[in-house]
Order: structure tokens, then sequence, then C-alpha cells
């Protein structure tokens, strides 16, 4: 049907007012939401011992309420848990040498924080203090929406003689309080946030110093980076920090003591197969080993000296330079207590030679299967121990390979794992530890991964 003239104009004016109407609806919610602030997070003292030193709240980025959409996506360059599967420190703490052990677990968990369950990664740290363990921790991290890492929770147990003595420092999200940033979306000169902020049980806070920073990585330059200072809970001592691209935390420096990131598996990975150096440098430290452990000087004396071929023949430039450094101390002890014929030290450095070996394996090897030969080492250091009487040094170990297990285990078929489970329990409860756990470990470097869990 045609429409007269006054019809259409009619239709056309009414049309015109409702796109008119929808358009300003549309613009006024857009304005709400707009001014509408963001929900921020429950508010909290400084929490430093006196209540002093925090940076103003117009300092911090770390105050709006967090949204997690790919919690377990870890993109954040400067923090990529989720992609560095197996991380090494090396350093001095008190005079003693450090080393630590980061290892992203295979497997997530679920805390629940502000009415939602946020699914988190789970990463294992191992310190080491002059050889023995000194602190385990389970951590979970999540990035949100806008691209910051958060940490939710930490299960802390340190060490004493090889056995737990305290878990201060124990906390969970939601349980405890809010999560802490630990790195924003886009660090920035004068930006505040605090990594750990559960009042009266954890501190600390960063203020980043420094952007775009070059510094000298395991396999050369890295530029990228950010430096910051990290102000403990005494609201005194401030340390410095460096985050590097790929890498995440690389530096700790509190005078005199240096924690410094000496390989990450991922970033500094390259093609196979594992230089024939490197291998042999590991099977030379075992026979080596069982040649002191004969009390045969002579044959130890040409273990020896295959050690130092092996040495010579690495090819350093290509080479991470910490780990490099520590297998040359290694090398030198070796050499001395092989002189000296010491079955106490030429045994502690073979296991030296060993462990800096293993970590350059981490180039072209997968983390859980220099894990396996990890345990393999540390089963040999509870030999060491219990042969020496050391009943403190033989727990640590025990404890040890347990913790080694909760990074193994999940990665291993489902008969195997149980089977690992079972063999733990029976080295816990052994009356002769160093022949139980030497045939655990055997029995270890007999399995293999679970297929695509490698």
């Amino acid at each position: 049907m045609q429409l007269s003239s006054n019809k259409r104009t009619g239709l056309s004016v009414a049309a015109a007012i409702a796109v008119v109407a929808i358009t300003a609806a549309a613009v006024v919610a857009t304005t709400t939401r707009a001014d509408k602030p963001p929900a921020l997070l429950p508010p909290t003292p400084c929490g430093t011992s006196n209540g002093k030193g925090c940076a103003p709240d117009s300092d911090r980025v770390d105050l709006q309420q967090p949204r997690f959409t790919h919690p377990t996506s870890i993109t954040n360059p400067l923090f990529p848990i989720s992609t560095l599967r197996s991380v090494v420190l090396l350093g001095k703490v008190d005079g003693k040498p450090f080393r630590s052990e980061t290892t992203l677990l295979p497997r997530t968990a679920t805390v629940d924080w502000d009415g939602q369950p946020i699914e988190v990664v789970l990463s294992q740290y191992v310190a080491y203090l002059d050889g023995r363990i000194q602190e385990i921790a389970l951590d979970r991290y999540a990035q949100a929406d806008d691209g910051s890492v958060w940490y939710l929770g930490e299960d802390v147990f340190d060490y004493v003689d090889g056995s737990i003595a305290v878990s201060e420092g124990t906390w969970l999200a939601g349980r405890d309080g809010p999560p802490a940033m630990i790195m924003p979306a886009h660090p920035k000169p004068g930006q505040a946030f605090r990594a750990e902020n559960i009042t009266g049980v954890v501190f600390e806070e960063l203020r980043v110093r420094d952007v775009d920073v070059t510094v000298d990585g395991p396999s050369g330059k890295v530029p990228g980076a950010v430096t910051m200072d990290e102000l403990h809970v005494d609201g005194v001592t401030v340390s410095g920090k460096t985050f590097a691209p790929g890498y995440g935390e690389f530096l700790t420096l509190d005078k005199p003591d240096v924690e410094a990131l000496a390989i990450a598996h991922g970033t500094d990975s390259r093609p196979g197969p594992t230089p024939a150096p490197i291998t042999h440098l590991v099977t030379a430290a075992w026979g080596f080993l069982e040649q002191i452990r004969l009390e045969d000087w002579e044959a130890a004396a040409s273990g020896a000296a295959l050690v130092r071929a092996d040495r010579s023949a690495l090819p350093d430039a290509t080479l991470p330079p910490l780990v490099l450094d520590q297998l040359d101390v290694a090398v030198h002890d070796l050499a001395r207590a092989t002189t000296a014929k010491d079955p106490d030290a030429g045994a502690d450095a073979a296991i030296r030679v060993a462990q800096s070996a293993l970590d350059l394996e981490l180039l072209t090897r997968a983390p859980v299967a220099v894990d396996i030969e990890r345990a393999h080492l540390h089963a040999q250091a509870l030999r060491v121990a219990a042969a020496a009487g050391d009943n403190p040094g033989v727990n640590a170990e025990i404890a040890v390979l347990g913790w080694l297990a909760d990074r193994v285990g999940g990665h291993l078929r489902a008969a195997d794992q149980a089977e690992l489970e079972g063999r733990l329990g029976e080295l816990r409860l052994s009356p002769n530890p160093a022949d139980t756990a030497a045939r655990l470990a055997a029995w270890l470097r007999s399995t293999h991964p679970a297929p695509g869990s490698a």
C-alpha cells in the first residue's frame, strides 16, 4: 500500500525521535559506567613492624581489585612463571653458598577469593644454604585481565638440621587476606606495590626504580629489564631487585648477600643433543665417588683427570657463566681432595661437579629428566651423609627426595606415581635409608614420563 506524504513524514519523525532516545540512553549508560569508580581491594595498614616506611596510596598500583578470566595464562614477560619450567639461582647468603630451584609443577589449584574460584599456577621453590635444604615454598600465581601478575598464597616450610622447624610466612588469599601484586602489567618508575601483604604474617613492598635496563644473562645481553627497591618487614631494610624479560626475578642484592639467576629452562633452552662433555662430566663424577668409597686413590686420580678433561672440552662462550663458575670451583676442590686423599672433601666435590653438569643439561633436556637425575644425586648425598654418621644430613636428603618426587610424580604414569609414593614411604621408615634411597633412585632412573608430559 502506498503511504501518503503526511504519514511518511510522521513515521520519519517518530523514527528519528526513537534513534535520539536510544543514543541518549547509550551515552548515559556509557557515562555512568565510566564515572563508576573501579572496585578497590579492602584497605590494609602499612605492614612493617613499626607501621612506617610504606609508600603512599597515590604511588601504589595494586589497589584496584583484579579480575581473572584466564588466570593460568601468565604472559607478562617480567614474570613469565607459567612458561619457566625450571630455574636455578646461585649466590652467597650469610657468607655461605646459596642455591635455589624453582620448578613449575604439572598441576594447577584453585583459590577461593571474593566469592570466586580462581585457578592458579603452582610453583615449587627450594632453597639450599651451604648444600643443605633451607626452605620450601609452594607458591600460587595468577595473571589478571590487565596483564598484572598476582600472588595468591604460599605454603612455607623452613628446615633446620634436615627437619621442618617453622612454617612462618604461610598464607592464602581469601583465608588470610587479599592477594598481592607480584608484577604490574607495565611497570613505570615510581610505581609501588606490595608483593606480600598479610598484616602480621608477611610483608614486602616494591618500588620501581628504573625501566629498560640491559643486563647480562645466562645466554647474553637481556634488554628491557626493570630494577626495583624492596622494603622489608622491619621498615628499614631495603634490598635491590632486578626483573628481566623471559626470566622474571633475576637478581637480588642485599649486601653482602646476592642471589642471581644462573639458568632458565625455556628462555635459555637450545636444540639437543646435550654436548658429550656435559654428560661425561656427570658419569665421571659418579665414577670418582665410587672410587674414593673404595679408597682406590690411584683410580680416583684417573677419575679426577677425566673430570678435568671433560671440563676443558666445554665451549665456555656458549654456556651460562654462573654455572661454569660453580663447576670450576667444584673441579678444583675435587683435584685438591684427590691430592690430599680426603674422602669427605672428595665426595662433596664430586656431588657438586655432577650438580653443575646437571644444571647445564637444562639447556637441552626436559626438566623432569634432569630432576630424575637430581634424585640420583641426592640419593648419593644421602649415602655420603649416612657413611659420615650425619643424621641431620640424612634427614635433609630424605626431605629433598620427597620434594623432588612432588616435581616428578605428576609427569609419570599412574602406576609409576603409586610406586614412587610407596618407595618414598619405605624410605621415611627405613632403618637403612642409604640402601633404600639408592634403590629408589635406581628405580626412578628406569622409569619414563607419561606421553606428552615432558
